[in-house]
């Protein structure tokens, strides 16, 4: 045998013994997700981030930080698992939850053979950016403002007759959104643009997972503007940020194209603000550009 076998990290029983609580723990998931009628979630929610959870439980790790990731990432896809369509959470969160690992660790490490009063003053710097929006330290900032301009190849009077027609649901051409799995409306109903009038955009779900829909109404018209309130959010992006009001505007370029707006105004649901304000920033730019896509194009 080598000197580099024998420096190999070598599977144990505790190894196998995690894999097979890991796989037991996704069969019965797997099973209750294909009994409520949900077969295409359970294999892409269930089925795949078990089978890397349990390759990863066979993988021993060769240095601390190693291990640290291989931990992290079996937390992760459990949780993935649980949240079935709800994982784009932890897909959201993983970054910010490796970086506090790691980080953590590579403190631990250094903190072996540092003074206490250097202890002392590391650790609280360590845990304040997670006080944010605990209860414990105040949030930062919740409340932000999205704004998506589209140039449609259409007269005014031609793009305001569609926007008053309402949203239509469209193929999602928005890569994050579409890389991520972030939830779209799939069901569009309403039109008008006079106050009163209103728009629900509903999203897929059963009886067992996430759905809901959400619902708007124009609260106050001006030439060429229209004002939105929100009456009701039951929506599974509810969880994520909170509609506070949203504003539509348009005005002719030229005889053939118009320029029509789009600004939302939401308040952040998830903290530290640092890391989930550009994150959702982006997000949400992305969603506002979809509804506009719902608007405009036929």
């Amino acid at each position: 045998m080598s000197e580099q076998d024998q420096q190999r990290p070598r599977r144990t029983t505790a190894n196998w013994v995690l894999a097979g609580l890991i796989t037991l723990f996704g069969l019965v998931v797997f099973t209750v997700t294909v009994r409520d009628g949900r077969a295409d979630s359970a294999l892409l929610f269930v089925a795949l981030p078990v089978i890397l959870a349990a390759a990863l439980a066979l993988t021993p790790g060769r240095t601390t930080h190693g291990r640290v990731f291989v931990v992290t990432t079996i937390a992760l896809l459990l949780a993935a698992v649980a949240l079935h369509e709800g994982a784009v959470c932890v897909i959201l969160a993983a970054p910010l939850v490796y970086a506090v690992a790691h980080g953590t660790t590579a403190l631990i490490r250094a903190l072996r053979d540092a003074s206490r009063a250097y202890a002392v003053f590391a650790v609280p710097l360590l845990l304040l950016p997670g006080l944010e929006g605990s209860g414990i330290g105040p949030r930062v900032a919740p409340d932000h403002s999205v704004e998506v301009v589209r140039v449609v190849a259409l007269p005014a009077d031609q793009v305001a007759a569609r926007l008053a027609a309402g949203p239509h649901p469209v193929t999602v051409r928005s890569v994050p959104l579409r890389v991520l799995g972030v939830p779209t409306p799939g069901q569009v109903s309403g039109d008008g643009l006079d106050p009163g009038d209103r728009w629900m955009f509903g999203y897929h779900g059963s009886a067992h997972g996430p759905g809901g829909h959400l619902l708007a109404e124009v609260a106050t018209v001006a030439p060429q503007r229209v004002g939105f309130r929100f009456v009701e959010d039951s929506s599974i992006t509810a969880r994520w940020f909170r509609w506070r009001h949203a504003d539509l505007r348009w005005r002719a370029l030229d005889a053939g194209h118009t320029e029509v707006r789009v600004t939302v105004d939401y308040t952040r649901g998830l903290d530290p603000s640092w890391y989930f304000g550009p994150v959702q920033q982006v997000l949400l730019g992305a969603g506002v550009g979809h509804l506009l896509d719902m608007m405009t194009l036929r």
